[in-house]
């Protein structure tokens, strides 16, 4: 299993707008793409005294899972346009993790 990680910043103004657009369009989006292996997908909010920070943790079988979805150069951060306008700064790149342990309650 591979975690693929990615941050992104915005300004307090816009963080309810992007929020919103990552529940509403972005998200549905992926999941409407059926991508083999692609298995899950958390959104984390954190509120700052001047910025937020959203997180997002995908998680996918396998490398080739993850290159379905990102393409060939799958480190390469896949942000919408739509989502670019209302962030302030993101990650270029996203962080792959091999998963070593995973539990549920």
């Amino acid at each position: 299993m591979i975690a693929r990680l990615w941050h992104g910043w915005t300004t307090t103004r816009n963080a309810d707008a992007y929020e919103a657009l990552l529940k509403s369009e972005v998200i549905p989006g992926i999941g409407s793409r059926k991508v083999a292996g692609c298995r899950s997908i958390e959104l984390f909010r954190r509120d700052n005294a001047d910025e937020v920070e959203f997180v997002t943790v995908m998680m996918f079988d396998s490398l080739d899972s993850v290159r379905a979805f990102a393409g060939p150069d799958y480190e390469t951060a896949v942000v919408p346009a739509k989502a670019r306008a209302l962030l302030s700064r993101l990650d270029l790149k996203s962080a792959h993790f091999e998963v070593k342990a995973q539990l549920r309650f």
